[in-house]
């Protein structure tokens, strides 16, 4: 008769350890999410007049890196610990701790990528296009991480692919981690690159990556066991919902604005090509 769930597998956090160093596979995915940055990325600029070099790629990859890690644990502290962070201003940079978070770490990127398209004479909306393909399966890969270090799980359950996580309580669980690797990471990744192929107006794909990502997110919440020091907030939502609000209806604005700057374009070209036609009769 089965059990109604499913054991966490014997996975150890530690992928490689040598001597007193120990490499766990939750770093290990923040290099692999690196890596895929990267070979999307030089993939990308590799293209005939993609107005990108490789340099720009490794500069871009690097403040964008620094951006989701300044980012992601400022925005971890006050969004999350504001409370801890008022007693003890030093909790923000005590790192050891652990915690961070992707909105944050968004923030840090949109900042770090307006100083690189200053610094660089780069458009912001083409370079949130050529960045948003970059972003899903790296996010994927750090759910595989945190699933792998049993954390940030589901709430209690009775589906039949219900996990049984160590320290999580006497019953089976949400695989959370992994709707977020299939939602906001395959799933985006595929819907991006279906976009693209329509050759969209300039900003799209950076419109469509906040519309899907703050889709995705908020509905894996309902999946995800909230945070236990902050529970479920206002209009029964949580901390991760409340901050994908504002992701969905800046990418929402975001495409508009990129149609509407595309259809003014169109008709000002249009307009112009009239007066010469007729300047020529």
């Amino acid at each position: 008769m089965s059990k109604g769930y499913l054991d966490f597998p014997a996975i150890d956090p530690v992928a490689i350890s040598i001597g007193p160093i120990a490499v766990h596979w939750y770093g290990l995915m923040y290099l692999l999410a690196f890596a895929i940055a990267w070979w999307l990325a030089n993939r990308e600029a590799a293209r005939p007049n993609s107005g990108w070099t490789k340099q720009q790629v490794s500069d871009l990859l690097f403040y964008g890196f620094l951006g989701v890690i300044l980012g992601g644990r400022i925005g971890y502290v006050l969004f999350y610990q504001f409370d801890t962070f008022v007693s003890d201003p030093l909790y923000l940079v005590k790192i050891w701790t652990g915690g961070m978070s992707f909105h944050g770490g968004l923030l840090g990127v949109l900042v770090t990528m307006a100083w690189f398209a200053r610094r660089y004479n780069k458009d912001y909306l083409s370079l949130g296009d050529f960045a948003a393909p970059l972003i899903p399966l790296g996010l994927a890969a750090g759910r595989v991480g945190n699933f792998i270090n049993a954390e940030l799980w589901g709430r209690v359950t009775d589906v039949p692919w219900a996990v049984m996580f160590p320290n999580a309580g006497l019953y089976p669980r949400h695989p959370s981690q992994l709707y977020h690797v299939a939602l906001e990471g395959i799933l985006l990744f595929i819907i991006i690159l279906f976009v693209r192929r329509f050759n969209p107006p300039k900003g799209t794909l950076g419109g469509v990556f906040l519309l899907g990502y703050g889709m995705a997110r908020f509905t894996v919440e309902f999946f995800r066991e909230p945070d236990a020091h902050l529970g479920v907030l206002s209009l029964g939502m949580t901390m991760g919902q409340w901050l994908c609000l504002p992701m969905i209806a800046g990418g929402i604005g975001v495409i508009i604005y990129s149609f509407r700057t595309a259809q003014t374009k169109v008709k000002h070209s249009s307009k112009n090509s009239n007066k010469h036609s007729k300047g020529s009769a």
